[in-house]
């Protein structure tokens, strides 16, 4: 049986989710998807790019990751909404919960984007276009936005079908469509194919993706290597890969975050690494791992990265455990002069449960102790939030109208986890 493979991708996610949200529960009237509008950070807190952007933005030059003092530039009426990702986590489990329905093989590829492996059930629903149609139409009069579907016999063909002509439309790419519908495509539009790579391939000659398709794959792998062989793959509509309908197993935990200023002394460094081991230890703690492996990553404020790892004594998700031997990474990897935008504390080699400790004749320190109490603090912030409790090192160094240090910083950022809509003009 030929495979039948849906990959349905939202149409301008955080836009679209954030007007849907405005019109049908706050009572405005302006649909954000109508007019150059985009989802941007706060330029206070060096968080200031486009994360997503309406289609009539677009003719501007807008495009997801431009900094916001560029975008003004460019158009400068773009309508700006702020971030709020407990809401975009609400409307992807809902859209989840639809795509669900229709198979138990979803792949969830990112928040707002699905394969979906038909091939057993779709003749229950009807034929695969109809059944599109279907999936499409109930998103958008159940939900409030729109999505796009792509279908083919693979992942890479119905994910290229998905980014045809947009919105709200379903679009097939089958093999015998190849060289009709992607052929004639420009090579930067082929998945997988960044920057570099393209860049690389319009040096070769190869402008679109026929030119890469009829491409000598050895000539490729002299220019690219492996990545040359992929693409020459991708080009010709080659992917054996399957719907994985199950979450992978978790090979690390880590968090990062961006400083609202430039750190040039040792003690904020320390605060912000602090701030960080409490949440990786706090996530390790609620899977019940420990890990073994422990890496720092600094990026200095010219945007250079450097990184330095190392493994643990033991196995451990003791917070402070966790913070003293980050901060023995900090002191090998700082020169002690270039200021600092951003850190991450990352860790790996995770073992599951409770790994027994090496006993050091000269470490006095009461383990047992620090577990109990990380335990305590967890059970606390679960019940009543995670500002219940916080070290009285970060008293006083975080308000709602200016953030400086959050006692537990990395992932999605506290201004950004929800929006007081109240302090917003909603038309």
């Amino acid at each position: 049986m030929d495979r039948i493979i849906f990959h349905i991708d939202v149409n301008s996610a955080f836009l679209s989710w954030e007007s849907a949200y405005r019109i049908h529960h706050l009572g405005g009237t302006l649909d954000l998807r109508d007019i150059p509008s985009a989802i941007g950070g706060d330029v206070a807190m060096r968080h200031g790019i486009i994360l997503a952007k309406s289609i009539p933005a677009k003719p501007y030059g807008i495009k997801t990751g431009m900094t916001i003092v560029e975008a003004r530039q460019k158009c400068p009426k773009l309508y700006l909404a702020p971030p709020n990702y407990s809401l975009y986590q609400r409307c992807s489990n809902a859209f989840l919960s639809i795509l669900r329905e229709y198979t138990p093989d979803t792949e969830v590829y990112s928040i707002d984007e699905s394969f979906l492996d038909m091939t057993t059930t779709v003749h229950l629903f009807g034929e695969p276009v109809e059944v599109a149609h279907m999936i499409k139409d109930r998103i958008r009069n159940e939900l409030g936005f729109t999505v796009n579907v792509g279908i083919s016999s693979n992942k890479l063909l119905a994910k290229m079908a998905s980014e045809f002509r947009k919105p709200d439309l379903v679009h097939t790419l089958f093999p015998e469509e190849i060289e009709t519908k992607m052929w004639p495509l420009p090579v930067s539009e082929l998945f997988f194919c960044g920057r570099a790579t393209t860049k690389k391939l319009l040096n070769m000659g190869i402008n679109t993706i026929s030119d890469l398709a009829h491409t000598d794959i050895e000539l490729l792998k002299s220019h690219l290597k492996k990545q040359g062989e992929i693409m020459w793959a991708f080009a010709n509509g080659l992917d054996f890969s399957s719907v994985v309908s199950e979450t992978p197993a978790q090979k690390g935990y880590g968090n990062s975050t961006t400083t609202p200023y430039d750190v040039t002394d040792i003690e904020t460094a320390q605060k912000v690494l602090l701030a960080l081991c409490e949440t990786v230890a706090a996530r390790l703690r609620k899977d019940n791992f420990q890990a073994q492996v422990i890496s720092l990553g600094i990026k200095s404020f010219d945007l250079k990265y450097n990184s330095h790892q190392m493994i643990m004594k033991n196995p451990t998700n003791i917070t402070i455990e966790l913070y003293h031997y980050s901060c023995r990474l900090f002191a090998e990897l700082w020169d002690k002069h270039t200021p600092i935008r951003h850190l991450a504390v990352h860790t790996t080699s995770l073992l599951p449960g409770k790994a027994l400790r090496q006993m050091d004749l000269f470490d006095i320190t009461d383990y047992a102790r620090l577990e109990t109490v990380d335990k305590t603090i967890d059970s606390i912030r679960f019940r009543y939030g995670n500002d219940a409790v916080k070290r009285a090192i970060f008293a006083n160094t975080f308000n709602t109208k200016r953030r400086l240090i959050d006692h537990m910083e990395g992932g999605v950022s506290r201004e950004k986890r929800t929006v007081d809509y109240s302090e917003l003009k909603v038309v």
